[in-house]
């Protein structure tokens, strides 16, 4: 086993979560979750050990909340085997989306048969690419960018912030729909500047720059959540109508994690109702293709 692999702890019941401090309207989408089920291989190495984190206690969190809509996001632990990802897909029905890891090699009638059951995304595990040259990231991009576009898919980058700046004139140049995960994942601790966040926010001001606002915690780190609000809200201003709310549900590690609590964060950065009308139904309707 990883010495250094995380240790999951077991979710929190999802009426311990802090409720909603706003009325979410209706359709309100979750656009990043994961799930995690017995029975399904997973990587040889993986780097957290196996969450407590199945669909049942998901939907029980959204009945909560109030979340209708939902987009699961294959995680790392079972690497490029959707199995589990498409299972899930099967069971919720069309108020899910997914978003598949794939091998460069998948087939058509693969992809067709994953569209049918609601796959509408890529998503690019650069934290395993971190290594390569960026000409070689770049290509491999718009390798998995072509094989996206004819089902009208988009690419997700998941990535540290370090890779976000190296793309950002390719990114700018980019002519299909692609979501930055954990908005933008631009830890100061990796050396980005503020220089560099407004370079991101550039990008997204462009049009087919998607931002995800997930994974706060990812960036604030042992700062405290306050510590994100400025980056959350520069985001909001530059273009509330190509972001994305995700809860990262079971927030790994911590599966005690409040989601309530992270849902709220809108109230403060998105004070206007109609601006968090965009981020939680418009946009990811129009991004997934809710019917």
């Amino acid at each position: 086993m990883n010495k250094n692999i995380l240790v999951t702890t077991p979710m929190r019941p999802a009426a311990t979560n802090t409720r909603p401090a706003f009325v979410l309207p209706a359709k309100s989408c979750d656009a990043h979750f994961h799930v995690f089920e017995s029975g399904y291989p997973h990587v040889a190495t993986p780097l957290y050990t196996f969450p407590d984190a199945t669909l049942h206690q998901y939907l029980a969190l959204c009945d909560f909340l109030g979340i209708e809509r939902m987009v699961l996001v294959q995680p790392t632990f079972y690497g490029n085997d959707n199995g589990l990802t498409l299972d899930t897909l099967r069971r919720v029905g069309p108020r899910c989306r997914g978003v598949v890891r794939l091998e460069e090699d998948v087939t058509e009638a693969e992809l067709d048969q994953q569209h049918r059951l609601g796959v509408r995304a890529i998503r690019l595990d650069l934290f395993a690419r971190a290594s390569w040259p960026t000409s070689e990231i770049i290509a491999y991009v718009k390798r998995m960018a072509a094989r996206a576009r004819p089902r009208g898919w988009h690419v997700q980058f998941y990535t540290p912030g370090v890779i976000v700046r190296d793309l950002l004139p390719f990114m700018a140049d980019l002519e299909d729909d692609f979501v930055v995960d954990h908005m933008g994942y631009m830890l100061e601790s990796d050396g980005l500047t503020r220089s560099d966040f407004d370079r991101l926010l550039d990008v997204l001001s462009l049009g087919k720059c998607w931002i995800k606002l997930s994974g706060p915690y990812r960036i604030a780190k042992q700062k405290g959540l306050d510590y994100v609000a400025p980056i959350g809200r520069a985001l909001i201003e530059t273009r509330p109508d190509r972001l994305i709310w995700g809860s990262d549900w079971p927030h790994l590690p911590d599966g005690q994690r409040n989601t309530g609590d992270l849902l709220n964060l809108l109230a403060d950065w998105a004070p206007d109702p109609e601006v968090r009308r965009k981020i939680l139904v418009d946009a990811p309707e129009r991004l997934f293709y809710f019917d």
